[in-house]
């Protein structure tokens, strides 16, 4: 049997009207680093449950900031376990909710292919140009670099070389639009399927610099809302799991 049109326009509009009230919508805070995994992972979470993320990138440190002045955000994934547990301080989160992620990988990168050799000489190198790191106040992959030179005992020597990003993204878009010979980024940035996209990388050694603890928290205003709530529970799942590895993070 048919149905007449109006009943069943009627029918499918009680369909759409039900899903949208079903479907809930958060704001979610994101270390720069995660952009590429974090798209993947909302594009899962909106297809798999029907709600959907509003996603604001930045430096671990500027979201903290802005955490802590009111900005209207459920979710944080930062860069570092240190501001998750800040704000567990001063009671701006669920209890009980923060985890671990992700664990961060340093590389030294540059999009010219060759120009990295796989033991990070190219930072002795005379004709080395400029280095891009991100801001070390602001960004975990900034701390991780600055210590990584450190450890080489290259960080006098790199000084004069040295343009900070704000964020991890933009010290890797210095690297990639040509306005620094290398730079310390994250791994996950010069990734596709697994393999390096363009250029050529050092990941640097683990030993080098502390870990890169990248730790989710749900901030109170995100206590009721669905999204933020399925968000976090499908980072915890084995498939979201694969896929940040799958991205050159650590588990």
């Amino acid at each position: 049997m048919r149905l007449p049109f109006r009943t069943l326009a009627t029918l499918l509009m009680a369909a759409f009207a039900h899903h949208a009230a079903w479907a809930a919508d958060a704001t979610v805070a994101v270390a720069a680093n995660f952009a590429e995994p974090i798209k993947a992972i909302a594009a899962v979470l909106e297809k798999t449950t029907g709600h959907t993320i509003r996603i604001s990138l930045g430096p671990t440190g500027g979201l903290y900031t802005q955490i802590k002045n009111g900005a209207p955000f459920d979710v944080f994934l930062a860069a570092d376990t240190e501001r998750p547990e800040m704000l567990e301080k001063d009671g701006l989160t669920q209890p009980g909710t923060r985890f671990t992620y992700a664990i961060g990988k340093l590389v030294l990168w540059s999009v010219k292919e060759g120009r990295v050799d796989d033991q990070g000489a190219v930072l002795k190198a005379a004709d080395l140009g400029k280095v891009a790191l991100a801001n070390p106040k602001t960004a975990p992959y900034g701390t991780a670099a600055v210590e990584a030179m450190e450890k080489l005992g290259l960080r006098a020597a790199l000084q004069p070389k040295l343009v900070q990003g704000e964020s991890i993204g933009q010290a890797f878009n210095f690297v990639k639009t040509g306005n620094a010979d290398v730079g310390f980024v994250a791994l996950a940035q010069v990734l596709a399927g697994g393999r390096l996209k363009e250029g050529s990388m050092w990941v640097v050694p683990q030993a080098y610099y502390e870990p890169i603890r990248q730790d989710a928290v749900l901030l109170k205003r995100g206590a009721q809302n669905e999204a933020a709530l399925a968000l976090l529970k499908l980072l915890q799942s084995p498939n979201i799991k694969d896929l940040i590895r799958s991205h050159g993070y650590g588990l």
